[in-house]
């Protein structure tokens, strides 16, 4: 198959920069089901070297969808990443990474994040392209090399398969939990940061922080995890994410270095720019 490429619609939307403004949303909800966040309880690093780990996964997903003709590798090296990961579920069901609907709920966080990110941050967009980016979002799973046996046929089947996933299937897993806990406790002082200067730009930062982080996830997910977000929380994200969209004009006469993310901006480079 084929990788995706200029013309796809997923290569103009992934790397926007914009999409960081979702927060954590497809790492938490990854976390939310049991048999994942017990692979990263117990193989990650992930708790004692959270931004460490994240900005690891970011670059190789990133080049999945933007590697060209090198996805295919790029997603077979993510893929191995996951073969040795496996172990014992609390209940005693034994659980594996690569099982496919374990695998394919990890890619299904990040078509989420593409959707979400696009119509709330970006723009809205036609049920035709929504249609196309599910498809698109197929070739980009297939560059990971496993089973497709789990993947929804088509748009409608996802949606269902989404909702299905947040109704039934989530969970507040110790991992999700961790990965939510500073937007009630605040996040830890950065090391680069003097003890002095966090003091006086913590409490801001860990603000936008929360805002971010709560706002940007689904409502069953929240009451899940026990976040609180009231009516007026709500109205601040809508209000928020409605002025950064009427900002498209201006953000797009930005450089493409503040625009994108350098994996994005690499391929643009290589093999042209979305059209």
């Amino acid at each position: 198959m084929q990788p995706l490429g200029p013309t796809s619609l997923t290569w103009r939307f992934f790397g926007d920069n914009r999409a960081l403004l979702v927060g954590p949303r497809a790492g938490v909800l990854q976390l939310m089901l049991p048999e994942l966040g017990q692979g990263v309880l117990d193989h990650s690093v992930f708790f004692s070297d959270t931004l460490g780990r994240l900005k690891r996964s970011a670059g190789p997903i990133l080049n999945t969808v933007y590697g060209g003709q090198d996805a295919a590798a790029t997603g077979a090296t993510v893929r191995d990443y996951h073969r040795d990961i496996k172990g014992v579920m609390p209940d005693g069901d034994r659980y594996h990474a690569l099982d496919p609907e374990i695998y394919f709920w990890a890619h299904a966080t990040f078509v989420d994040h593409l959707f979400y990110a696009t119509e709330t941050f970006m723009r809205p967009l036609t049920e035709a392209e929504r249609r196309v980016m599910y498809e698109e979002s197929k070739t980009w799973y297939a560059m990971y090399g496993v089973s497709d046996r789990a993947v929804p046929e088509d748009w409608e089947a996802f949606q269902e398969y989404w909702h299905k996933m947040l109704t039934e299937k989530v969970a507040a897993h110790k991992s999700a939990k961790y990965s939510v806990g500073y937007a009630e406790k605040g996040l830890p002082r950065p090391k680069e940061v003097p003890a002095v200067v966090w003091k006086v730009i913590s409490r801001p930062v860990n603000a936008v922080a929360r805002f971010l982080t709560v706002g940007g996830l689904p409502p069953e997910t929240r009451k899940i995890l026990g976040l609180p977000w009231s009516a007026a929380d709500e109205r601040r994200y809508r209000t928020f994410a409605r002025t950064v969209r009427r900002a498209d004009g201006l953000w797009n006469v930005l450089p493409r270095a503040v625009r994108y993310a350098p994996p994005a901006r690499a391929a643009f480079a290589r093999y042209g720019s979305p059209r």
